[in-house]
C-alpha cells in the first residue's frame, strides 16, 4: 500500500480526532492537511501509520487549541462548535461513544478541559487508543496520561449530558416540533414538546442577529419560537431537518437555498432540553453558500411592519 493510500484510509479517523479536540471543522481539516504534509515529508516510513498519523494530528490539534482558547475568551456571546452534519469515521463497536462525543453538549464540556486532558480523553475514551500510543501522541509518560484521564473523566462526569438513545424517538420529536412551527406557531403544541427548564441559545459571534441572551423555560421559548419562525417561513426561509452533531436538528436556508443557521436539539425523556442555534456565518461556510442574516432580519422587520 502506498503512502497516499495509507493516509486516505485513515483520513476519516484523523479528522474525527482533530474535530473533537478543536470543535472546528475548518481547523480540523487544516490539521489533517498538515498531518499529510509531515507524513509525506518524513524520511522514514513508520511501523504503524495509524499510530504515527494519530500522534501527529493530535499534537497539531493541541497546538492549535492552545491558541484558539485565547481567541475564544474574547468571543462575543456564547461560543459553540462548528456544526458537523456527518462524522466521517464510523466504528460499529463504538457507535454510541462516537455519537455522544460529537454532540454540542459534549464538545462544550470538553472545552472545560486543558488541551492535554482533552486530547487524552478523546484518544482513550472515544477512540480506545492504548496508553502507549496516547503517551507517544501527547509526549507524556503513561502514568501521567492516566492521571490526565482521571481528571478529564471527573470533569466530564460532573456535567455529562443525557440524550435519548433511540434515534427514531429523536427524529419523531423533531418532526413534531417543526410541524408545530409550520402551523403558524402553535404555542401549545410547541410547549408540550419542551422540557420545563428548556434553554434556547444562539451563537452569532457578533456577526449575525441573535437573541440578546438565552431564553429559559418552556413558556418563554415556545412563545418566541411561535412568534419568529412563522414570520421566517412567510419570507420563504425553509427548514431542512437533519442530524447536527449526532443529534436531531435542522439547517435553515433563505429563499435562495443559502445557509442561514443550524439548530441542534438535546433530547431526553421525550422532551427537548436545549436548542442551540449556530448563526455566526464564519462557522457555516463548510455547509455551503452562506446567507446574509442581516438582510433576512431586515426583511423580517419590514414584513412585520406591513402586517400591522
Amino acid at each position: 500500500m502506498s503512502e497516499v493510500e495509507e493516509f486516505e484510509e485513515l483520513r476519516s479517523l484523523l479528522f474525527s480526532i482533530a474535530y473533537r479536540i478543536l470543535g472546528s471543522v475548518s481547523e480540523a481539516e487544516d490539521a489533517v492537511q498538515e498531518t499529510w504534509l509531515r507524513f509525506d515529508g518524513s524520511a522514514t516510513r513508520p511501523t504503524s501509520a495509524k499510530a504515527f498519523l494519530s500522534a501527529v494530528v493530535t499534537r497539531i490539534s493541541i497546538d492549535v487549541l492552545r491558541s484558539a482558547r485565547v481567541r475564544r475568551e474574547a468571543y462575543v456571546g456564547p461560543w459553540f462548535p462548528e456544526p458537523l452534519l456527518n462524522d466521517p469515521y464510523q466504528d460499529p463497536a463504538r457507535a454510541t461513544e462516537l455519537a455522544d462525543s460529537v454532540s454540542m453538549a459534549a464538545l462544550l464540556l470538553l472545552e472545560r478541559l486543558s488541551p492535554l486532558e482533552r486530547a487524552v480523553f478523546v484518544l482513550r475514551d472515544v477512540f480506545a487508543f492504548g496508553y502507549d500510543d496516547i503517551a507517544a501522541a501527547v509526549e507524556r509518560s503513561e502514568p501521567s496520561c492516566r492521571q490526565l484521564l482521571v481528571r478529564a473523566r471527573r470533569h466530564m462526569e460532573a456535567g455529562r449530558p443525557r440524550f435519548a438513545t433511540d434515534r427514531r424517538e429523536r427524529q419523531e420529536l423533531a418532526t413534531r416540533f417543526f410541524d408545530a412551527l409550520m402551523k403558524d406557531g402553535n404555542v401549545g403544541g410547541l410547549r408540550d414538546l419542551l422540557a420545563a427548564d428548556v434553554r434556547l441559545v444562539g451563537d452569532g459571534g457578533g456577526k449575525a442577529p441573535q437573541l440578546a441572551k438565552a431564553l429559559l423555560g418552556a413558556e418563554n421559548v415556545a412563545r418566541v419560537l411561535a412568534a419568529v419562525f412563522p414570520r421566517m417561513f412567510r419570507i420563504d426561509v425553509s427548514s431542512e431537518p437533519c442530524d447536527v452533531n449526532g443529534q436531531s436538528g435542522a439547517i435553515l436556508r433563505d429563499r435562495d437555498g443559502k445557509v442561514l443557521h443550524t439548530l441542534a436539539f438535546d433530547v431526553f425523556d421525550g422532551r427537548i432540553q436545549t436548542i442551540r442555534a449556530v448563526i455566526n456565518p464564519d462557522k457555516l461556510g463548510h455547509l455551503g453558500p452562506v446567507a446574509d442574516a442581516w438582510a433576512v432580519d431586515r426583511e423580517l422587520k419590514q414584513a412585520a411592519r406591513e402586517r400591522r
